[in-house]
Formats: structure tokens, C-alpha cells, sequence
């Protein structure tokens, strides 16, 4: 891969599921683990921003620095921070959905080990990004 398209794919990504927090807030309030303050929509609609400008500066050109650092660069340690943090939201949706149907289960548990892969991804864009 190119160096100058590294993580505009994962970019893509995260503009369609920042675009998504706020198409479809409900159904992601119901996995906003119950140990946040405040309002799940809240929590919804941040984590939406959040991937939203994180998408953003993962298209940022590679010339483009703050503080001497990529801002794509940037861009994929909080990718990473992300992940991590919204993790507890795919475990809670493990758990409220064990009494669904199975093809529901089967969905929620694997987001478990796909949050893995995102974790790797960009991992492996910051490692590709790095001086």
C-alpha cells in the first residue's frame, strides 16, 4: 500500500459509523454501558463526533503536523483510544442480547473479537505512519 492512502480506508470507515450515531442514535443508546454519567444519547452523539474528526484527520495530508507529529498520525493513536474505550459498549450488547434470537447473539458476539481487528488496524497504521 501507497504510504499516502494509509488509513483513508479506515477514515471511510469511521465517517460511515460517526454518520450512523446520529442516523440511528436509538439503537446505539441501548449499548452505552450503564456506568456512564449522563444521558446515553450523550454518550452516543460524543463517540458519533468523535469518529467523525478522528475520520478526518486519517485523510489529513501527511505534510500536515501539529507539534512536529502527522496529524494522521494523530488521527490513528486516537482510532486506537477509541476503540479501546467503546469496548465495554460492545460487551454490554453481548450481554443484553444472550436472550435474542441466534442470529442476533451470533452478531453481538462477534463484535467482540472483530474489535480486535480494529485494534490491530490501527495499530498497524500507526506503526506505518511512525518516523
Amino acid at each position: 500500500m501507497n504510504i499516502t492512502s494509509v488509513g483513508r480506508p479506515m477514515g471511510i470507515l469511521l465517517l460511515l459509523t460517526g454518520t450512523a450515531h446520529f442516523i440511528f442514535p436509538k439503537a446505539l443508546d441501548a449499548i452505552v454501558p450503564h456506568f456512564l454519567p449522563g444521558s446515553a444519547r450523550t454518550w452516543t452523539y460524543l463517540s458519533g463526533v468523535a469518529e467523525l474528526i478522528i475520520a478526518v484527520g486519517l485523510f489529513a495530508p501527511l505534510s500536515m503536523k501539529v507539534g512536529g507529529t502527522s496529524i494522521r498520525l494523530l488521527a490513528a493513536y486516537a482510532a486506537l483510544l477509541l476503540f479501546l474505550a467503546v469496548y465495554p459498549a460492545n460487551i454490554k450488547m453481548a450481554n443484553d442480547w444472550r436472550t435474542r434470537a441466534l442470529p442476533s447473539q451470533l452478531l453481538a458476539y462477534a463484535r467482540l473479537p472483530l474489535q480486535f481487528g480494529l485494534f490491530y488496524w490501527a495499530w498497524s497504521i500507526i506503526k506505518a505512519l511512525k518516523p
